[in-house]
């Protein structure tokens, strides 16, 4: 195959999928057991420093910050991000200094709310590098090659495009039509955080509502955990097995976290918590407000059941509950500056 252009941005998770094949081979067990563990145990077992690390959900969607704040909890170093849809997690993570470099499809801002401070500050002081750029659906197709077993998806997605020049795709010359397509690298992340509605002990997760791109990445990354708000009987995952996105066989750790989205939305439970959200952006525009909010939410929380009470307890999730229902309106900083 005729290589024509290259981009310029750092290959990072990419293997040989026959050596892939076989690190799966070797470290995966097909074995039906019980997966439940706590949380820190999973970080300690599973997350390791320099790990290429993905987060699931997308946007302030289902995202798993028990890990999030976990992971800098323990002082996780020099982690990689795939940035696919970072916004919530990737601001905390880059801000507390367990990330420094990400590969980034839409990072460095949260959305209606305004743009991330603190990673964004870390990337303009050199403390976080952006290796390299791609596409929403860019991502998407490198987790979806992992999950295949093929080194690359071809596509015309970026081609011509500044996206391009700074990823690390290829382009090469189609053999049939003689025209340029890009190739697009597979990705396995060595670790991927899930959180789901429910989950059994095996790790067979349901997810109710859109499944972004969890299905792609979950089988292709090495290492799976998940959160879930509730762990039920395997029975219950059986009533309705299609639901169930996430099979026990790739998940290696399952740990029941109630409102562990927080403060990201859980779809059909509770709403984003705009306040505590607003929070995080007003204090981080400073790297002592930065320390501060790291020092009250997570170095002094025990657990992140802890960080719940002192977040505002039974009150503020019956609240975020009753938002999502509609039962009550919404309060959030950026509705107020309007």
């Amino acid at each position: 195959m005729e290589m024509l252009e290259q981009g310029r941005g750092e290959l990072i998770g990419w293997h040989d999928p026959d050596e892939n094949r076989r690190w799966v081979l070797e470290n995966k067990s097909r074995e039906l057991r019980d997966k439940r563990m706590s949380v820190p145990q999973a970080v300690r077992e599973f997350v390791h420093d320099g790990d290429y690390l993905a987060m699931g959900g997308f946007g302030h969607i289902r995202v798993a910050m028990a890990v999030v704040y976990e992971i800098i909890r323990q002082r996780r170093q020099h982690l990689v991000l795939a940035g696919k849809t970072a916004v919530h997690d990737a601001d905390l993570l880059i801000g507390s200094g367990c990330v420094d470099r990400i590969e980034v499809a839409y990072a460095f801002a949260q959305e209606l709310r305004g743009l991330s401070p603190a990673s964004r500050r870390a990337v303009e002081s050199g403390a976080c590098r952006v290796v390299g750029e791609i596409s929403n659906a860019g991502y998407q197709w490198r987790f979806l090659a992992g999950m295949l077993g093929v080194p690359f998806i071809p596509s015309r997605n970026m081609l011509g495009s500044d996206t391009f020049t700074h990823s690390a795709c290829k382009v090469a010359r189609d053999p049939w039509s003689g025209k340029p397509v890009c190739l697009i690298p597979a990705a396995y992340p060595d670790v991927a955080v899930f959180h789901v509605p429910r989950c059994d002990m095996y790790g067979n997760a349901q997810i109710d509502g859109i499944l972004i791109m969890d299905w792609e990445l979950a089988r292709a990354a090495r290492r799976v955990i998940i959160t879930a708000e509730e762990i039920v009987a395997h029975e219950v995952i059986q009533e309705r097995p299609w639901l169930t996105a996430i099979p026990f066989y790739v998940v290696d750790a399952v740990c029941e976290v109630p409102f562990g989205a927080h403060p990201t939305t859980m779809p059909y439970l509770y709403y984003f918590d705009e306040e505590h959200i607003g929070e995080w952006l007003d204090v981080s525009k400073t790297p002592e407000g930065t320390r501060d909010y790291l020092d009250r939410y997570v170095y002094n929380m025990s657990d992140f059941a802890a960080y719940l009470e002192h977040i505002g307890g039974a009150t503020k999730r019956a609240y975020l509950e009753d938002v999502e229902h509609l039962r009550q309106p919404l309060r959030a900083p950026w509705l107020q500056k309007k």
